[in-house]
C-alpha cells in the first residue's frame, strides 16, 4: 500500500504542470566552445595564418548541431514533451529570435545608408565611391531574387500539403525548396568570384577595401550564411517528414524552419532594392 501510494504521489508531482523542464545537456557549453574556436580560426584564416583551427571549429559546430537537433527531435516526437503550452512558448521564442535577426541586419543597412547618403571627403563625397564597379542588378542579383521568391512559394506549397496530410506533395515541395536554396548559394558564390571589388585593402587601388566592399559583403554575406543555415534546417525537415514526424496538429519544427526561410526571403528583397539596385545607381554629392 505504501509503495503504491508513493508511486501515485510521485506521478502526480511529475505531471502537475504541462511544461517541459529540459534535462541537463552538454550542448550549450560545447556549442559556445566550438563557436569560439570557429570564430578565432576564421580570423586567423583571413590573416593567412592557418586553416586547420577554423575547420576544427566548423566540424565541432556541425557535430553539436546534429546532436542537439537529435535530442530536440526525440523530446518532441518520441517522448511527447512538447505539449500545447510548450509549443506556444517555442513559437514566442522563435518570433523573438527572428526579431533579433531583424535588428542584426538593420545594423548593416544602417552602415550602408550612412555611407551612401552621407559620403565623406575620403571617397570624394560620391556614392558609390570612385573606382567601384557595381554589379548590374538585373543580371545575377535579379536571378537570385527570382530563385528565392520561387523557393518561398514552393515552401508554402509544402506547408499546405502538410496541413492536408499529403506526404508526397510535402516532400516534393521541400525538395524543390532545398534545391533552390542550394542554387542560390552557388549563384552568389559565382557572383562573388567575379566581383570588381574586394575586402582586401590596397592603398591607392580603387575597389580594394573601403566602405563599399565592407558594407556590401557584410550585408549580403551574412544573408548568404543565413540561406545556408535555412537550407540545413529544411534538409532536417525533409528527412523528418519522410519518417512521419510531422502531424497536422504537431509540426512546430517545420513551422520554425518555414518562418526562418520566409524571413530570409524578405531580407533579400530589401538587399536587392537597397544595395544592388538603388545603391548601384545613386551618386550623392555635397
Amino acid at each position: 500500500m505504501n509503495a503504491t501510494t508513493n508511486n501515485s504521489s510521485s506521478d502526480t508531482e511529475e505531471h502537475k504542470h504541462p511544461w517541459h523542464l529540459v534535462d541537463p545537456s552538454p550542448w550549450p557549453i560545447l556549442s559556445a566552445l566550438f563557436g569560439g574556436v570557429l570564430a578565432a580560426g576564421a580570423v586567423l584564416y583571413m590573416h593567412e595564418e592557418t586553416l586547420w583551427l577554423m575547420l576544427v571549429g566548423l566540424l565541432g559546430v556541425l557535430v553539436v548541431m546534429a546532436a542537439w537537433f537529435a535530442d530536440v527531435i526525440k523530446e518532441a516526437t518520441h517522448q511527447g514533451y512538447h505539449s500545447r503550452p510548450v509549443q506556444i512558448s517555442m513559437r514566442y521564442g522563435m518570433v523573438l529570435f527572428i526579431a533579433s535577426e531583424v535588428m542584426f541586419f538593420v545594423a548593416w543597412f544602417w552602415a550602408y545608408f550612412n555611407g551612401a547618403l552621407f559620403p565623406t571627403e575620403q571617397i570624394k563625397s560620391t556614392w558609390p565611391p570612385p573606382g567601384i564597379l557595381t554589379f548590374n542588378p538585373w543580371e545575377l542579383p535579379f536571378l537570385n531574387t527570382l530563385i528565392l521568391l520561387t523557393s518561398g512559394v514552393t515552401l508554402t506549397w509544402a506547408h499546405h500539403a502538410l496541413l492536408e496530410g499529403n506526404k508526397s506533395h510535402l516532400l516534393q515541395g521541400l525538395g524543390v525548396t532545398i534545391l533552390l536554396g542550394v542554387i542560390f548559394s552557388f549563384v552568389q558564390a559565382y557572383e562573388y568570384s567575379h566581383a570588381a571589388f574586394s575586402f582586401e585593402f590596397e592603398e591607392g587601388t580603387p575597389g580594394k577595401g573601403g566602405i563599399y566592399p565592407s558594407t556590401f559583403y557584410m550585408a549580403t554575406g551574412f544573408h548568404g550564411f543565413h540561406v545556408i543555415v535555412g537550407t540545413i534546417f529544411l534538409i532536417v525537415c525533409f528527412f523528418r517528414a519522410r519518417k512521419d514526424h510531422f502531424k497536422v496538429s504537431h509540426h512546430f519544427g517545420f513551422e520554425a524552419a518555414a518562418w526562418y526561410w520566409h524571413f530570409v526571403d524578405v531580407v533579400w528583397l530589401f538587399l536587392f532594392v537597397a544595395i544592388y539596385w538603388w545603391g548601384a545607381g545613386t551618386s550623392v554629392g555635397h
